[in-house]
């Protein structure tokens, strides 16, 4: 009995703020004690650091009960669930081995169907593909229904692929300007505000169009203009409509970075905890993200924990950028918890696994924090080489024209140089002195560069 109510702490624990707000809003619940233990669900998965155990004296049968039920009310709505029958539905006619109350249910859906549904492409083609399937077996009745629908649709179809595939040329500008810092995306912004406020468009383009207005957003610091579009989409959410797990945690990640960006930091570091609550493809991003606001609010000690409990998901990736960065905010936290030897050592051992990747993608943010970490250590010398061996003045002054660019390389360079006495105190500190004020003052490069120098402050006594 025992073990069966922590398997429901542990199911609950998962559980996400707007799905317990959507569940509270939408039961028919008529015990009172279910009612009761639903209401602490909620109130437990909108706190994320202050937990209320359950109540054992409850039947643990209605927890059980409760468990079943809360799976299929968020199954019933999740739009990833849907996509999943609908590809396996494809296989099916595909093969000629579609079962009579798979049919029953695509049937079913096309007379229920309300535009625009969040896949709609993929229902559309399915449904051509189904079209076939009935029009050789000579089923006149089913097929008119589907024919008639593709042919209401057809239009609402080509505009939905068309604006699907318009958004690959957008992607690309998008992204090269937020991970490389070049290129320009300002342009796409008014077509991708168009697109997500299109009622009219199915529920993934829109989706899509946000993600990518978030990154430009966040590229020209307009802030309140994506905000004020993250609350409709948050009202959406508590109302069931185009949700799944994966993508109500995108958005919490995506709230998390625009908070921070605001400097709200609090508000910031809760749809943070939220982005990593449960695990999907993106974790390893969530996690890398908010372990980097901790360690900018110097609470390394729960960015370590965080960071140690993301482990697996840094071997197991695949996503270069993600494992390169979750390596360095690891390093990062080494260092701030009193432990240089052991992040010299990681450091050690990663960069001679992985260099080509380091230098292929996220080279600037591993150095800075393996850098640091030999200096911790008294290795000024070994830095040195480690900056002629990669060329690191040369890719630095390369990056330097670059938005948010800071300069901790060559920073770190001439701290080398000086304690290997190869600068004089004069020159050391005037140079010192002069790249920090260097940067533009009330900038958050800035704010950043002074920050980084602070933690400098041990190795220049």
């Amino acid at each position: 009995m025992r073990d069966r109510l922590r398997k429901f702490t542990a199911f609950t624990e998962r559980l996400l703020p707007h799905e317990t707000a959507y569940l509270l809003r939408h039961h028919q619940l008529e015990d009172d004690e279910r009612i009761a233990i639903l209401e602490r669900v909620e109130r437990n998965s909108r706190e994320v650091t202050d937990f209320i155990p359950y109540d054992a004296s409850i039947d643990k049968r209605k927890y059980h009960h409760l468990r079943n039920w809360m799976e299929k009310k968020l199954a019933a709505i999740d739009v990833d669930e849907r996509h999943a029958w609908l590809l396996r539905l494809e296989r099916l006619i595909v093969t000629d081995s579609i079962e009579h109350e798979d049919e029953r249910q695509l049937l079913r859906a096309i007379r229920h169907y309300e535009h625009p549904g969040f896949y709609f492409m993929k229902f559309y083609e399915v449904l051509g593909q189904y079209r076939h399937f009935l029009q050789i077996r000579m089923r006149y009745r089913d097929y008119a229904l589907v024919n008639d629908f593709l042919a209401t649709h057809a239009e609402a179809y080509d505009r939905s692929k068309q604006g699907f595939d318009r958004l690959h040329a957008v992607t690309q500008d998008v992204v090269e300007q937020y991970a490389r810092r070049g290129g320009e995306s300002w342009q796409w912004a008014e077509s991708l505000e168009r697109v997500f406020l299109d009622k009219q468009m199915d529920g993934l383009n829109r989706y899509l169009a946000l993600v990518r207005l978030t990154f430009v957003s966040f590229n020209h610091r307009e802030y309140d203009r994506i905000l004020a579009h993250f609350d409709r989409i948050d009202r959406a959410f508590r109302d069931g409509r185009n949700y799944s797990p994966r993508l109500l945690t995108n958005y919490y990640g995506n709230r998390m970075l625009l908070h921070a960006y605001r400097r709200e930091y609090e508000r910031a570091l809760y749809y943070g905890r939220l982005s990593v609550r449960s695990r999907n493809y993106d974790h390893l991003f969530y996690v890398n993200n908010l372990a980097s606001l901790l360690l900018r609010l110097d609470r390394q000690t729960e960015a370590l924990e965080l960071l140690q409990g993301a482990k697996q998901a840094a071997k197991t990736t695949v996503n270069s950028y993600n494992r390169i960065g979750y390596t360095a905010f690891y390093l990062e936290a080494l260092l701030k918890t009193g432990r240089p030897e052991q992040a010299e050592s990681y450091g050690d051992s990663y960069l001679r696994a992985y260099r080509k990747e380091i230098l292929r993608y996220r080279w600037h943010l591993f150095f800075t924090v393996y850098l640091l970490a030999l200096l911790r250590r008294g290795q000024a010398a070994r830095a040195l080489r480690v900056i002629r061996k990669f060329k690191l003045p040369d890719r630095d002054a390369a990056a330097a024209h670059k938005p948010g660019y800071l300069p901790t390389i060559p920073t770190l360079s001439e701290l080398a140089r000086w304690r290997e006495g190869l600068l004089t105190d004069k020159e050391f500190h005037a140079s010192f002195r002069e790249r920090l004020h260097s940067l533009p003052e009330a900038t958050e490069e800035r704010e950043r560069f002074a920050a980084f120098c602070r933690e400098l402050e041990p190795l220049l006594q």
